[in-house]
């Protein structure tokens, strides 16, 4: 049974689709079959990354180890039965179609609550949740006080992950491995990232989630993107010595992929 990870986030611009892009695309780099799904059905911004990726092998004559791309399946309205969701039904038949023939699916959930992202969390094996270094990204989580010391309560975004945990456990399957990953974090020791760490730290045993470290804002991402390609296909198009900002970038998707723990993965590269 291939396994599920699914990148969530309410909040816009906190990295989930950076992050989809490089994970899907390294966990296919190793060997492993890889299927992604984006629920963002207006922006599709993984959904064109992957897009974009097989339109510039194609035209390149590269053969790259890609992941796949799934689209939900249209549903008749009238196969459905009085209360069902016909969301619920193309989200379990997408998931369905990909499950026999992949290691991983890969699912990227808009940056906003919705019906698909909701019953989405509920399938995931891993959650991996990006959250830039700021306390209007961790409000996502906990709401704090007006020092950012206390911890006052959690979010809807947490009640929602609290859900899924329930409906999980409620079908007898395995918990939800939640990992936040830290993005964006400043080189510099500064107050802000030491309350940040702190605070989240402090979350992290509350609700129950690990931490893992993610990645620096980098020119490099945006630029590859009409391409489709990640940091880890530079060599394979000609790019003969990686500078200092490619290497440390390399070396953090190492370090996240360590941090997530996923069966059967070892970066290699």
């Amino acid at each position: 049974m291939a396994h599920i990870i699914v990148v969530g986030n309410e909040k816009g611009g906190a990295g989930k689709s950076t992050v989809s892009m490089h994970l899907a695309t390294a966990l296919a780099r190793m060997g492993h079959s890889v299927s992604g799904l984006d629920l963002d059905l207006r922006q599709r911004t993984f959904g064109r990354y992957i897009d974009n990726r097989r339109a510039f092998t194609k035209q390149a004559k590269l053969d790259l180890p890609s992941p796949a791309l799934c689209e939900l399946p249209e549903i008749e309205a009238s196969s459905l039965k009085p209360g069902e969701n016909i969301y619920d039904h193309r989200l379990s038949a997408a998931v369905a179609s990909m499950e026999p023939n992949n290691d991983f699916i890969l699912i990227d959930c808009p940056g906003s609550h919705t019906r698909l992202s909701q019953v989405a969390h509920s399938l995931a094996d891993t959650l991996v949740t990006p959250l830039n270094d700021s306390f209007i990204d961790f409000d996502l989580l906990a709401h704090t006080d007006a020092m950012g010391d206390k911890i006052t309560g959690p979010s809807v975004y947490s009640e929602m992950v609290w859900t899924a945990r329930q409906l999980r456990a409620q079908a007898g399957l395995s918990p939800i491995d939640w990992v936040v990953v830290r993005n964006r974090m400043g080189a510099q020791r500064m107050v802000n990232k030491d309350k940040m760490e702190r605070a989240i730290k402090n979350l992290s045993k509350r609700i129950g989630f690990r931490i893992a470290p993610g990645f620096n804002e980098r020119v490099i991402f945006r630029e590859l993107f009409p391409r489709g390609l990640t940091l880890l296909d530079l060599k394979d198009i000609g790019v003969k010595q990686l500078n200092i900002s490619n290497v440390a970038a390399r070396q953090e998707l190492r370090d996240l992929i360590k941090a997530l723990k996923l069966p059967g993965v070892t970066p290699d590269f």
